[in-house]
């Protein structure tokens, strides 16, 4: 039976230790808030006290943490990964941060005598509670191989992209795609609204073209009902997106649409719909 940790139980982290539980693992759990750790214990979760005590007690322990502040907290506040690890030990950190937090870590992780891979995710909640996510692994490739039992719990397609950072990049990216595609849409659907146009058909005329998506399939039926219950908040979106302007900045990459899509969902925050789902965009410009 294999035995992991899991810190961190927000929206994705939850569902992902879930699916570790179901698929027969011995799941050791930590998060800040413990009222969360409720539903994994009931389940035959164990909860550890500190994110120490689960990288000392668990041959590998994976992380889902809300951005790089959390991140680093983890890894380096007082009782956290870097007093657990060593021996051998991994540490999966599946939280979307930029490249140089995620080296920051895992050259921490490893100066302690541990070994640790990077492993965001493309997917929120519904295919965090499917096993379904996309999973953006890089780093100890030893490590990555015995993960790979916990990984694929959790997800469909899991890539090993070379060495730290390089999956961090990957998210990034993605998510910057997905940012102006939920904002461009968001404008189409309030265009076509004041011209008039059924959003029903506006949908329909979408999902028929060369521009169809799941996405926009999923998402368009609930902002057409006013629903944006999180499945991922817009905070963490526009966090996505300043994560990629700062990427384009250090690179010399010039991403204009990224940075008026980045724009608009600091004003969607403004407004308070943070944490919303990202598609609450629409309540902004509509």
């Amino acid at each position: 039976m294999h035995k992991f940790g899991f810190i961190g139980l927000g929206i994705m982290g939850s569902a992902m230790a879930k699916n570790l539980l179901k698929a027969g693992c011995q799941v050791t759990v930590w998060n800040r808030s413990p009222e969360k750790t409720e539903d994994l214990v009931a389940l035959g979760a164990t909860r550890a006290e500190t994110p120490a005590a689960v990288a000392a007690s668990c041959p590998i322990t994976f992380a889902m943490l809300a951005d790089p502040a959390a991140a680093e907290e983890v890894c380096f506040g007082r009782h956290g990964i870097l007093e657990g690890i060593g021996d051998g030990r991994g540490y999966v950190d599946m939280s979307t941060v930029d490249p140089a937090t995620s080296q920051k870590i895992g050259f921490a992780v490893v100066a302690k005598g541990g070994r640790f891979l990077e492993a965001p995710v493309s997917g929120s909640k519904k295919p965090a509670e499917d096993g379904t996510l996309i999973i953006l692994a890089a780093g100890d490739r030893t490590l990555y191989d015995e993960a790979l039992p916990g990984l694929e719990a959790m997800g469909k397609k899991i890539l090993h992209l070379g060495d730290v950072g390089k999956g961090a990049e990957m998210k990034i990216v993605v998510n910057m795609v997905m940012g102006g595609m939920m904002a461009a849409f968001c404008e189409g659907l309030a265009l076509g609204g004041k011209a008039g146009l059924a959003t029903a058909d506006i949908l329909d005329v979408i999902a028929a073209g060369a521009i169809a998506s799941p996405m926009f399939a999923l998402k368009g039926g609930l902002i057409a009902q006013g629903i944006f219950t999180p499945a991922f908040p817009l905070k963490h979106m526009q966090k996505d997106l300043r994560l990629a302007i700062g990427l384009g900045d250090r690179l010399g990459q010039p991403l204009a649409a990224a940075a008026a899509t980045n724009e608009l969902f600091k004003g969607g925050r403004a407004a308070g719909y943070g944490d919303e789902d990202f598609s609450a965009l629409y309540k902004l410009i509509d």
